[in-house]
């Protein structure tokens, strides 16, 4: 690593201590936990750091953008069993690879199980911060999908059982008429019902519905 003048160094957004992205980073070596740690912070991001996997796994995380600068080699659990078990935890935080060594099929049994990068010490500090980026917008991105899915779920908890019988037959594309001979009621009844569906779900047209059916599983999208 090149840790230069910290001026240099690339910047991210000022942000309060408190709401901005963290930066977690598990590295056994002292010298490399304190440089980065300095570094992410001179960036505008909430260094967090651990000199072990177990360490690291005993702190809460708070639901904020992050992501976590793993080092392969680490005294109890190793970097990339570490992943395996985040991957499940926490698939919203991305995964940036260092180590002192590497070889092939380490890097890409790292990247086949999703980590964004895989970098070889020394590196320049302009690589890793420009990953880091990437990392902390991925993790925005799929913090906020998260919360998405979760309010429409609620949501889809509050319809009747009718509601979401006609809701799953709509979206379909059976017509009312049609809707009503599956579940043996009146088309005015379906149209109630859908109508309420649609309110509840917070869709405007059809369309929605059916964009809200798929991100929920009710629909598959072929």
């Amino acid at each position: 690593m090149e840790f230069r003048n910290m001026t240099s160094a690339k910047a991210g957004p000022v942000t309060n201590a408190n709401t901005a992205p963290i930066v977690y980073v598990v590295d056994d070596d002292i010298s490399v936990r304190e440089a980065l740690e300095a570094l992410i912070e001179q960036a505008g991001w909430r260094p967090l750091v651990f000199a072990s996997a177990q360490a690291f796994l005993s702190h809460a995380r708070a639901k904020t953008p992050s992501c976590l600068v793993l080092d392969v080699s680490l005294p109890d659990l190793n970097g990339l069993d570490l992943q395996q078990r985040l991957v499940a935890e926490r698939s919203d935080m991305p995964i940036i690879f260092i180590t002192g060594y590497g070889d092939v099929p380490m890097s890409v049994r790292a990247m086949k199980a999703g980590a964004i990068e895989f970098l070889i010490k020394p590196f320049g500090d302009d690589a890793l911060l420009d990953t880091i980026q990437g990392a902390i917008e991925r993790s925005s991105k799929a913090l906020g999908h998260t919360a998405e899915l979760q309010a429409l779920e609620q949501r889809h908890a509050l319809l009747s059982t009718r509601e979401r019988e006609v809701m799953a037959l709509v979206v379909t594309g059976l017509l009312n008429k049609q809707v009503g001979g599956e579940l043996g009621i009146s088309e005015i009844t379906v149209k109630a019902h859908r109508g309420r569906a649609m309110r509840k779900m917070g869709a405007r047209t059809l369309a929605d519905l059916i964009n809200i059916s798929v991100k929920l599983g009710v629909l598959k999208r072929d």
